[in-house]
């Protein structure tokens, strides 16, 4: 009976799900660049299926121009290419985030998991997104799904390395951790999305008839934020430490004025 109840005890240890548990980082990495790669792939599928001029329209109603023809479909290449970038930052994101962690729980791989299932709706933002052409009704609407894609898409990479700054120390390279040089860098460039997707969000309800533009201007302010966000972040850094360094020279000469005053005149 003893052996039964150590056995069955045992068996319950070995079958134990800890969210802390450590998880293959080599496998979530490849396990996420498949994912990003294929839904990059039907990005591409979605375009080439409808987005094609046939070569006898091409004769008839442009007269053999094959430029005017492809004009026609200029707006659902824009929203091919905003999507495919939106694709292509989020994997850089997520390629920088994994570049930090030394060491993956299954909790981080749970969130990958959310944050990949979303990243798998985008070719669903650009069907919605390339119907902008037709003047749909539901143009509002179609942002605001998009919004939401891209926000959890992003929060949940954002929540992984909050994860990772819980145990930080087994878990993040010593640049990335708490006074870390790459530490605000990090925090900038996986907020930076959420934030952008929730302010578009918001705009669209208060300023809905300039949804379509206020939703362009995000696909194309993004990528050159990224460019800029390091110096940004540099230039902040070295303004806050500038202010912290003068405030701590003004403490010194108070106390050094307070020092060098009489006993007498400190009474007074």
């Amino acid at each position: 009976g003893q052996g039964m109840e150590e056995e069955e005890h045992h068996s319950l240890e070995t079958f134990s799900f800890h969210l802390s548990e450590p998880l293959s980082k080599e496998r979530v990495e490849a396990f996420s660049d498949g994912v990003y790669a294929i839904v990059a792939t039907l990005l591409i599928l979605d375009i080439c299926e409808d987005n094609v001029p046939d070569p006898r329209e091409v004769e008839e109603k442009f007269h053999g121009s094959l430029l005017e023809a492809l004009s026609e479909y200029g707006p659902n290449y824009l929203a091919y290419f905003g999507s495919f970038v939106t694709i292509g930052l989020l994997w850089f994101v997520h390629h920088s985030l994994f570049l930090c962690v030394t060491k993956a729980t299954r909790l981080m791989g749970l969130l990958n998991i959310l944050s990949l299932a979303f990243i798998g709706g985008l070719p669903l933002a650009y069907q919605l997104t390339s119907e902008f052409a037709e003047r749909s009704h539901n143009e509002i609407e179609a942002i605001q799904v998009s919004c939401v894609i891209t926000f959890f898409a992003s929060i949940f990479q954002f929540a992984i390395w909050t994860t990772a700054l819980l145990h930080e120390r087994e878990a993040l390279h010593p640049f990335a951790r708490y006074g870390g040089k790459e530490h605000a860098f990090m925090f900038a460039k996986l907020a930076l999305y959420p934030c952008v997707s929730l302010g578009v969000f918001f705009l669209t309800c208060l300023l809905s008839e300039f949804s379509t533009a206020i939703f362009h201007l995000m696909q194309i302010v993004i990528p050159f934020a990224f460019l800029a966000l390091r110096i940004l972040v540099r230039v902040s850094l070295a303004g806050i430490r500038a202010v912290l360094a003068l405030s701590r020279h003004k403490g010194i000469l108070s106390e050094e004025e307070e020092a060098c005053l009489s006993p007498a005149d400190t009474l007074s």
